[in-house]
């Protein structure tokens, strides 16, 4: 079985978070694809998101972890794209439903509000949650049609 490999993207604000957690990934034993940004100097999310995010949509990466400063524009970039389902995760009960209800498939966490340790809590969660299809199947559905 091929191994899967994960997507990642940040702008400058998430850069540092991005690393931070990509480097726990790694230890953890997955296989990152990094969309960048890939240092701390100002930069605009939009330009690592679009890749990201057509990776997604074609298929060629499942799932996802994406940050920026406030978490609100990389995820509103990321859902302008067929098939991403991005999901803006703040907690562990919003980050576990946007997998089991949603079918979440990027986990967007805004770097400047959380700490590291929870956003690899986040991670583990997203990574680890199944979607429980089921009647949020043909939700899913209804949300993918546009």
């Amino acid at each position: 079985m091929e191994k899967e490999i994960l997507g990642m993207a940040s702008d400058h604000a998430g850069f540092v978070m991005k690393e931070a957690i990509k480097a726990r990934l790694i230890a953890a034993g997955y296989e990152i694809k990094d969309f960048g940004t890939y240092s701390e100097e100002s930069c605009d999310y939009a330009d690592y998101a679009h890749p990201l995010a057509t990776a997604v949509s074609q298929g060629t990466i499942k799932r996802a972890i994406a940050f920026c400063g406030s978490g609100n524009g990389i995820n509103m970039t990321l859902n302008k794209h067929n098939g991403v389902r991005s999901a803006y995760c703040w907690n562990e009960e919003i980050t576990r439903l946007a997998r089991q209800h949603n079918d979440a498939n990027i986990c967007v966490m805004p770097a400047r509000f959380l700490k590291e340790e929870l956003c690899w809590t986040l991670s583990e969660i997203f990574l680890a949650t199944e979607f429980e299809g089921g009647r949020h199947q043909k939700r899913v559905e209804k949300m993918m049609r546009f």
